[in-house]
Formats: C-alpha cells, sequence, structure tokens
C-alpha cells in the first residue's frame, strides 16, 4: 500500500498535470481569439438596391414586364461564372435574356478542391452548385449547367461574365475558361462583362487597344492590360461589351441584348 507521501505525492503531480493541461487550452483559445474576427458583414440585398434612391430605373428595368418575348429567340447564351459571382450582376441578366427568349447555360469550373492542408471547408453541393454574394456576404447557390472544360465556340452565340470581387478571381486561374474566352473573341462573337469581370478578359489578353469600363478599383488593371478606360455606365467597343456596377444592370442587360438582335 503507497504511504501517506506517495499519495500525497501523485495527488500533487495529478493536479499539476490538470492545471497544466488547463492552461495549455487557454493558451490556446487566446491565440484562437486572437485570429479570429467578429462576424459583421456589409451587405446589398436585391430590394434595397432596387429600391435605393436613385435607382428608379433600375427597378423599372425589372418590374415592367417585357412585351416582346422573342427578341432572342434561337441566341444561347454561355454565363461563365464560379463561386462568388455577385448576385444582381448574374440573375439579372440571365432572367432579363431568357424573358426575351434566349436559351442560358450556367457555366463552371471544374471542380477542383482545394488540398486538406488550407483548411477549407466547403458544401458536398459545391460539386453541382456556385456560391452567391450580396457585396461581401455569402448569400446562396445556384446550379450550373455545364463545366468550361466541356463547352466549346461554337456552341453559343455570346459569353456573359458576371462580377463581384471573388467570381472573377476565380475565373481567370481556370485554364479552361481563359482558353474558351481567347477562342471566343477569335470567333467575333460577342463577349460581356460587368463590374469585376472584365479583369478575366485581361488575364486572356484581349484588351489591347479596346475601349472599355469596369469596376473602379479595377480600372487601372483594365489600362494596363492595354485597354482605353472610360467611366460610363456601359461601352460597346466591337464584339465586347463592359459595365462598372450592379447599378448599372439595366444598361448592360439592353445594350447586350441589342447587338445579340442585331445579329
Amino acid at each position: 500500500m503507497k504511504n501517506l507521501k506517495q499519495i500525497i505525492a501523485a495527488g500533487v503531480l495529478g493536479t499539476s498535470f490538470l492545471n497544466a493541461q488547463a492552461q495549455g487550452k487557454d493558451h490556446q483559445l487566446d491565440v484562437m481569439n486572437q485570429l479570429s474576427t467578429p462576424s459583421h458583414v456589409s451587405v446589398m440585398p436585391v430590394s434595397q438596391l432596387l429600391n435605393a434612391p436613385g435607382n428608379e430605373a433600375l427597378r423599372d428595368f425589372f418590374f415592367t414586364p417585357v412585351k416582346d418575348k422573342t427578341v432572342l429567340k434561337g441566341k444561347k447564351i454561355a454565363v461563365l461564372a464560379a463561386d462568388g459571382f455577385e448576385e444582381i450582376e448574374l440573375t439579372g441578366p440571365v432572367w432579363y435574356f431568357r424573358e426575351l427568349g434566349a436559351q442560358v447555360d450556367i457555366v463552371a469550373p471544374k471542380y477542383n478542391p482545394a488540398p486538406a492542408r488550407y483548411g477549407l471547408s466547403s458544401p458536398e453541393m459545391a460539386k453541382t452548385h456556385i456560391m452567391a454574394i450580396q457585396y461581401l456576404q455569402p448569400t446562396g447557390w445556384i446550379k450550373f449547367d455545364r463545366t468550361a472544360d466541356q463547352i466549346k465556340v461554337s456552341d453559343y452565340d455570346a459569353v456573359f461574365i458576371p462580377g463581384g470581387a471573388w467570381n472573377p478571381d476565380n475565373l481567370r486561374y481556370d485554364k479552361d475558361v481563359i482558353k474558351f474566352i481567347q477562342d471566343f473573341n477569335k470567333s467575333g462573337k460577342l463577349i460581356a462583362a460587368i463590374c469585376h469581370a472584365p479583369v478575366v478578359l485581361a488575364s486572356a489578353d484581349i484588351l489591347k487597344g479596346r475601349k472599355l469600363t469596369g469596376y473602379w478599383n479595377i480600372q487601372v488593371d483594365l489600362k494596363n492590360a492595354g485597354g482605353t478606360v472610360t467611366d460610363e455606365p456601359v461601352v460597346v467597343d466591337a464584339n465586347i461589351i463592359t459595365s462598372r456596377h450592379p447599378i448599372d444592370v439595366a444598361d448592360f442587360s439592353k445594350a447586350t441584348a441589342s447587338w445579340l438582335a442585331k445579329k
């Protein structure tokens, strides 16, 4: 049987071990608190955007019924998008093009999960859907129809790229997306890009000598890519149409539809 001193010693060692464990967890918690930040996110809900002062024309664009639903009948449009697309910049033009009779396919990069060591957790639906944002806040998911490695130039009459700061960054890294845009541009078919999306065209190296616009933060990148940039709601230069911001969605959509209808 252990004597009293052994029992006391064992108790002291056990308490010290537990205290050390507790201190270790306290340290880990303290570090985690310093690495993390409170969750307060800026958002841009569609209802708020449409009802904001100065956006009356944008609201009317969506709420005025389309009279001729055959304007784009027979036209096929590919929407190139990835996680982080600005919601209204995809859903708005897509709604309009479909109202005019066009076939619209959502095309995303082939699913390519990040290595485990990146610590990125994605839902199972990321294999078949892409994530929407409203300014900085993830809001929902939309199912894509095809992947960029499955499409060819002859499949479509136009390519449309929505913005959202994360979406173009994901697209411009995808070799299938870039190759498709380069080939599509050579064909002379329409390429339309809004907000941050023109940086994808910069990565495809098709902006030299072209007139265009884009979100204010990327205009210097467009200039560095060889483009002539103006601060206008929509700019049309041959087969490239560009716009700056969600507030330009109506002008952008109408310009794109008009170009396609004439062709």
